[in-house]
Order: structure tokens, then sequence, then C-alpha cells
């Protein structure tokens, strides 16, 4: 696994939320190259950057696409945590928005409607169970 790809109307905003959701992950630093490559492209302030990299394991790209997300997705994030309330609360005031929830199962989606899944590291599904 080298990258998670996520298409999106504003990229460093979505990147700015998902930096904050996950622990381990942060925005790419915009050194001397990468500020060239932008303005060779006619941009010159990185809020507009096109393609916005989200550093961690594994790595996320924001995309900007066109069109706004239509259906469900087919291909999701799992993330798990050991107080999942207060995660949801914490997700929720960084623009989550709650889909659904079955126990400590719960489908949130993302400012700009992707969903992921949170659950408690109580899970049975969970890598720590």
């Amino acid at each position: 696994m080298h990258d998670v790809v996520i298409d999106c109307a504003h990229p460093a905003s979505l990147a700015r939320f998902w930096a904050q959701a996950l622990d381990d992950h942060e925005i790419a630093p915009y050194g001397d190259v990468e500020l060239a490559r932008l303005r060779s492209m006619g941009i010159d302030d990185p809020e507009d950057d096109p393609s916005v990299l989200l550093d961690g394991s594994p790595r996320f790209f924001f995309n900007r696409v066109p069109e706004p997300k239509t259906v469900k997705n087919r291909v999701h994030v799992d993330l798990w945590c050991d107080d999942v309330e207060a995660e949801v609360e914490r997700l929720v005031g960084l623009g989550a928005s709650v889909v659904s929830r079955d126990g400590i199962w719960f489908v949130l989606s993302d400012p700009e409607g992707n969903e992921f899944c949170l659950s408690s590291t109580e899970h049975p599904l969970s890598p720590e169970a």
C-alpha cells in the first residue's frame, strides 16, 4: 500500500480535516520545488493546490475534481479509538457528520461527504481485540 487518493472539491481544506482526524498524519510541507511547481501551473497560493499530500502511513492525496460526490463511497477508511463517544464528538467538532450508528460502530462523513467508519477498540473486529 502506497497511497489513498480522495477526490474532492477543495483539497487543502479536506487535507486539514484529515490531518486533524488522524493522529499520525500531517500535511506535507511546501518547499521551494513544490512552490515552483505550483507557480508553473499559475497557482500562487498553496490553498489553491489541486493535489494536497498528507504524509503518514499510508499517505493520503486529496485531488480536486469538478464533480461533487453523488453516491456511497466504494472504498472507505476505518478508524479505531478507545473512547468512541469522545472521538465522535471531536470529529463532529472538526466538521464531520454522523451518518448512522450501530452500537459502538459509527458511519461518519467528512466535510465533503466521504464516508468513513469509527469504532471502539473494544469491537470484536478491532485490530487490538
